[in-house]
């Protein structure tokens, strides 16, 4: 019996699933009733933080009068996550005390740098997986009369592999996977996760006293970063397509100075004030193309081959042709000066560099090259 809960995104209907901080509960919840109650359940139920109930399976349950141990299923849905079908692992103790501790076995990381949810040394299981698991316990304490400690082991078997596939080594986890989800239910092609990761990197960098940081949409801005501004690394964050979101995170967590690089593809959407550059959100490329070229002295003729184009590099080769390459790339880069600037206020300097994969850089906003300067300086 799978999870049957929908959404429906791009006139699809998409299966939901529950995220690795349910499954913990979930596992954590059956051991529970096993090493207080004596009972043993086949499925086992909870309410996630978003007010949708989960039942699921309860696999592998193994107990003796100390313990009790048992695992759920990752269930993703339609949601293309690289935890899907992997075993979380609840292993239940009883310990002296009141408390209930909740740690990391294998495969759960260990956070390592300062900035992110949990404490440097503390396992990579998140707030809110912290109190679902301790809900549950709690109330099976209750309902069993017993007053003492319970610690619980969250463990999931391949999870050091499956996170190198994750934002985990970037951001400073290690040994493993991380437990999370703050409403318990995983929605396919969700944004939530990703500009969550992009958050918390920037939170790192923050943490660890940078007050700047580069930011860039993929592998093409860090590769150009790599040739062209070696020494930025440490201080770069790749953003995807959630160029505003972002934003909106450094601003927030206190940045002060912001440098965005990246490829024409993506950024010349920029000038629109497109923040989000998928192209399922807005597709604008050749037409902010077109315009700008007519403010730089293109031909009816010009706009027309423009507008016929399949991608920026075509374009390009038509400016280059037409020789208002220059002034094109200079009336774009102004307009998102523009809205980047609007886009995060006075109190932050912010600066892009635009480039190509052929032509290299093709143009860059009036102090780009000066903050591009102050950073690496900074860095040394």
């Amino acid at each position: 019996m799978v999870f049957e809960h929908y959404i429906y995104k791009s006139q699809k209907k998409l299966r939901c699933g529950y995220t690795t901080g349910t499954c913990a509960a979930l596992a954590a919840k059956a051991a529970t009733m096993k090493l207080l109650g004596g009972e043993t359940a086949e499925r086992i139920s909870i309410m996630t933080p978003k007010g949708i109930p989960v039942e699921t399976e309860v696999v592998d349950l193994a107990w003796e009068e100390d313990f009790a141990q048992c695992a759920v299923r990752k269930d993703s849905g339609d949601d293309p996550d690289v935890t899907n079908g992997m075993l979380v692992y609840a292993r239940v103790s009883r310990i002296g005390g009141r408390a209930i501790e909740i740690d990391g076995g294998t495969g759960v990381g260990r956070v390592t740098r300062r900035g992110l949810d949990q404490p440097v040394g503390a396992a990579a299981i998140n707030r809110v997986p912290r109190q679902m698991i301790a809900h549950e316990v709690e109330e099976l304490r209750g309902q069993y009369g017993y007053e003492g400690g319970i610690r619980v082991v969250i463990s999931v078997p391949g999870g050091e592999e499956t996170a190198r596939k994750t934002f985990n080594p970037r951001l400073g986890i290690e040994g493993g996977i991380s437990i999370l989800g703050t409403s318990g239910i995983v929605e396919p092609m969700s944004e939530q996760a990703l500009t969550e990761s992009i958050r918390l990197e920037l939170s790192r960098l923050k943490a660890e006293g940078s007050s700047a940081a580069v930011i860039a949409p993929g592998n093409y801005g860090e590769e150009y970063l790599r040739k062209k501004l070696a020494g930025l690394e440490p201080v770069t964050v790749k953003c995807s397509n959630f160029i505003g979101e972002t934003l909106d995170h450094a601003v927030v967590l206190g940045f002060e100075k912001l440098l965005l690089v990246g490829h024409i593809g993506k950024f010349i959407k920029l000038a629109g004030g497109i923040m989000n550059t998928h192209s399922r959100i807005a597709d604008a490329r050749l037409e902010l193309m077109t315009v700008h070229a007519v403010l730089a002295g293109a031909d009816s003729g010009t706009v027309r081959e423009l507008m016929n184009c399949a991608t920026t590099d075509e374009g390009l080769e038509i400016l280059e042709r037409q020789g208002i390459m220059e002034q094109t790339m200079n009336s774009l880069m102004a307009k998102i000066g523009f809205h980047i600037r609007q886009r995060v206020g006075e109190q932050v300097w912010i600066e892009a560099i635009m480039f190509s994969n052929e032509r290299g850089v093709l143009g860059v906003t009036d102090g780009a090259d000066k903050l591009a300067k102050t950073l690496l300086e900074a860095m040394l």
